[in-house]
């Protein structure tokens, strides 16, 4: 386990609400599925700038992949077991084997590959519960980006989806609520 995984690990053990939420995702999904995005990237931001452990804001983006079932009533089903035992949380449910039809990409190989076409490398981590009930961490950039402060473009967003970055980084208010956050644009490889 790098240090940076580890350090995640322990961040989210330490975060009860965080903890409680990764256990009901595992109760009512089993461990086919991933807790993504904000839910973790804002976990990591917080506390690296010395902010106690906060309510996820926004939903909480919860990922799987299976290429049987690719209609969204699997998605609405799970997503209201969930909004059933916790109901304070926007639940947003997507399996990825279907989104490379909305983004416009060829068809996804699994989470992670997925997770390779998100517009942030700080964004594309995702946490589990493994069958084992030990946290499992999916982050196809590493970690580097997320625990260095640097929110950059991934991949498929440093050239013609530029832009589809820069109004996610001023609409989400990230440097606002985020300061010690570093912006870094295309040039970055």
């Amino acid at each position: 386990m790098t240090n940076d995984v580890h350090a995640l690990v322990s961040l989210l053990q330490k975060d009860s609400l965080r903890l409680h939420l990764l256990k009901l995702v595992h109760d009512v999904s089993g461990p086919e599925c991933w807790l993504a995005a904000g839910f973790v990237r804002d976990a990591v931001w917080g506390q690296l700038h010395g902010f106690q452990p906060t309510k996820p804001q926004g939903d909480i983006d919860l990922v799987w992949f299976d290429t049987q079932r690719t209609d969204q009533e699997h998605d609405t089903l799970l997503e209201q077991a969930l909004r059933l035992k916790a109901p304070e949380y926007l639940w947003s449910v997507k399996n990825q084997a279907r989104m490379h039809l909305r983004n416009g990409d060829a068809p996804y190989q699994s989470v992670a590959d997925a997770m390779r076409h998100w517009p942030e490398t700080a964004t594309a981590v995702a946490v589990r519960l493994g069958p084992t009930g030990c946290i499992e961490v999916n982050a196809p950039f590493g970690l580097d980006d997320l625990f260095q402060l640097r929110l950059k473009p991934g991949p498929c967003f440093l050239h013609a989806k530029h832009v589809m970055f820069e109004e996610r980084v001023r609409k989400k208010n990230w440097l606002q609520r985020f300061p010690l956050l570093r912006v870094e644009g295309k040039d970055v490889g």
